[in-house]
């Protein structure tokens, strides 16, 4: 279960940056509240999950889905550029993350 609680807290890390981005600086209301209820259920999700986790794998698990999400949904969403030099650094996060899932257990 507590994987499933860090894969939760890391897709709405993704949601509370992508509702950062929208909010212009916490100038608009909807997106404003949508970032700040991200972060707190992002963090109290995390905190599920560290109650078995180690601290440091589940941390760089969930900044590491927490990034990859935001370059997946800023290329989709904000258009920005798809170069091979971000897919290199994707798959260079996606195989840390696969390693220390594995060397967690």
């Amino acid at each position: 279960m507590q994987w499933f609680y860090l894969l939760v807290a890391g897709l709405f890390e993704i949601s509370w940056a992508v509702g950062l981005k929208f909010s212009h600086g916490f100038t608009k209301i909807f997106p404003a509240v949508f970032t700040v209820i991200s972060m707190i259920l992002s963090f109290y999700f995390l905190s599920q999950a560290l109650k078995q986790l180690p601290l440091g794998t589940a941390y760089a698990i969930w900044t590491g889905i927490g990034t990859i999400g935001t370059v997946i949904l800023g290329i989709l969403i904000f258009k920005e550029p798809l170069t091979i030099s971000k897919l290199i650094c994707i798959a260079l996060i996606v195989s840390g993350i696969t390693g220390l899932k594995l060397l967690a257990n």
